[in-house]
């Protein structure tokens, strides 16, 4: 598995940019910083679709089960807005729940927003696959991803996607690593 290539699904929910009112910031943004922090080979699948709960689940299906994504990003529609299904739909199609990166990723935004505590992304496991509901906004986006640093580079509290690599280990995917000055993988000294 060493030299596979990560295949990583990348979905964009939003109404507005699926119908191509305004331009998705959302995959540029995931692109750019897989990009800037994976030393590791790897390949996206992109897709924008709207707040639609049946649309929003056949594709999370259609990536891990034909697609056979190692790891599914989705950004948006995570809030307390009556058309933000992302994390029901994300629920639906799971095999297994992973609280603890909802959770990291409140405690991050909570660092800059009081509202942080109205996000509701949740991550869940389906077959082999990690998928994790990301924040909408793009400087939201990089700071769950990374975590928080002081003003010397070090870590103050650490991102999530600091865990994701161990975890696709743990699935039996692809190793995936990062460049440690944007962000460091954690894996138990036996598994370095």
């Amino acid at each position: 598995m060493q030299n596979k290539f990560t295949k990583i699904g990348l979905i964009s929910i939003s109404d507005r940019a699926s119908k191509g009112e305004y331009e998705d910031q959302g995959i540029p943004n995931l692109k750019s910083w897989l990009q800037k922090a994976l030393s590791s080979p790897f390949e996206t699948l992109e897709k924008i679709i709207p707040d639609e709960r049946p649309l929003i689940e056949s594709s999370l299906i259609n990536f891990v089960d034909i697609e056979l994504c190692d790891l599914i990003l989705t950004t948006g529609g995570t809030g307390p807005a009556l058309r933000d299904v992302t994390p029901e739909a994300t629920l639906a199609i799971a095999d297994r729940e992973m609280p603890g990166f909802g959770e990291q990723m409140r405690q991050i935004s909570l660092h800059f927003v009081p509202t942080a505590i109205l996000s509701r992304q949740v991550a869940v496991v389906r077959k082999k696959t990690l998928i994790i509901n990301l924040p909408g906004q793009p400087k939201s986006i990089a700071q769950t991803l990374e975590g928080l640093k002081n003003d010397q580079g070090e870590i103050m509290v650490h991102g999530i996607f600091a865990a994701v690599p161990y975890c696709i280990d743990l699935l039996n995917g692809p190793r995936i690593e990062t460049h440690e000055d944007i962000v460091k993988t954690f894996r138990p000294k036996a598994k370095q």
